[in-house]
């Protein structure tokens, strides 16, 4: 009985070692082809400085293969992409993007499933998967404070500190009526904290923009005392300006951001490629220390000992696919 036993495991580490084998192999193959097809094209819906050209510059050296990156807003490239696709010009090959905005396109038929991905066994199980979407970074936000104007005894420690009638009129916000981080903001506080929280922030009369850059260096000049809501990983190219971000005692209104590979991308070996370096701990570590929250496991304790409190924070909400064309009617209703 034990011999046979012992024959049994045997044959099983076998057949594991040999699909193990086989997996390498194949994963080799796609190395080896995107290699051959030399670049990749990422369009990105993500604002956050240079970690995502410091992302494709490790994967260039990595592998050789060259990362030509398009960058704007959520709502330009998703349109963008949609009138590629539908004019029959494909170009892109790989979407950063919100992960709402994600399964809406996906609905549409704009992506192609990822395929084997050797990292993705990397990823902590609170973030769920599908055949199309891996997920890169959770992006999340809090206020932006002008030290200028602010004392450090009058800095809102809440959301619901901004409603103190002292800001009306003196709060910078980004456009809760288009897809972005204002409506991801506006999101989070119709879920957490109610439609009446909305209107009484509607009646502080926020000054809407949707040039994140341009609103950070208002706020750092002292044109206004607080912005909304603010990106982490911007603080990081702010550090010296006269500014500081604050993370609401409620949480963080929160994004987070996938990969998926477009329809007929054409270099989809160099895509896949991309989305796994993405997921490994050297481009993990380089958006953890930009103050992106990270997907795998174990990277946020390496991060850098300053970015690791947020890199904790306390999450408060995020869109959903199935509301938000309501979402956002809501808010051109609630801020007209």
């Amino acid at each position: 009985m034990r011999t046979f036993l012992r024959s049994v495991f045997g044959c099983t580490l076998l057949a594991f070692a040999s699909l193990a084998a086989a997996q390498d192999s194949d994963w080799n193959k796609v190395v080896a082809a995107a290699k051959k097809e030399g670049s990749v094209i990422i369009y990105t819906a993500a604002t956050a400085g240079d970690v995502h050209g410091a992302a494709a510059r490790s994967f260039e050296k990595a592998y050789g293969i060259r990362v030509q990156t398009l960058e704007l807003r959520a709502s330009e490239v998703m349109e963008r992409i949609r009138t590629e696709q539908t004019s029959g010009r494909f170009l892109g090959d790989v979407f950063q993007t919100g992960l709402s905005s994600a399964i809406i396109m996906q609905r549409e038929g704009r992506f192609l499933p990822h395929g084997s991905l050797p990292n993705l066994k990397n990823v902590e199980p609170q973030f769920k998967m599908d055949d199309y979407s891996v997920p890169n970074y959770v992006l999340a936000y809090g206020i932006l404070v002008s030290t200028k104007l602010v004392k450090p005894n009058e800095e809102p420690k809440s959301w619901k500190d901004i409603l103190d009638p002292k800001w009306q009129g003196k709060i910078l916000s980004d456009d809760p009526r288009a897809v972005g981080g204002g409506n991801v903001m506006f999101s989070a506080f119709q879920e957490k904290l109610g439609l009446d929280y909305l209107k009484r922030l509607a009646a502080q009369k926020p000054v809407f923009s949707r040039d994140v850059g341009n609103m950070e260096r208002r706020t750092a000049s002292g044109e206004f005392p607080l912005r909304i809501p603010q990106h982490f990983p911007n603080i990081v190219r702010l550090k010296g300006l006269p500014v500081k971000l604050v993370v609401a005692e409620e949480g963080a209104p929160y994004v987070r951001f996938d990969l998926v590979m477009l329809k007929n991308a054409p270099h989809p070996n160099a895509a896949r490629l991309l989305m796994h370096h993405y997921l490994g701990t050297e481009a993990q570590l380089i958006y953890a220390n930009a103050g992106l929250i990270p997907t795998v496991s174990g990277v946020a304790d390496k991060a850098d000992p300053q970015m690791r409190p947020l890199l904790k924070s306390k999450l408060l909400a995020t869109t959903h696919p199935e509301t938000q064309k309501q979402t956002l009617d809501l808010a051109k209703q609630i801020f007209q």
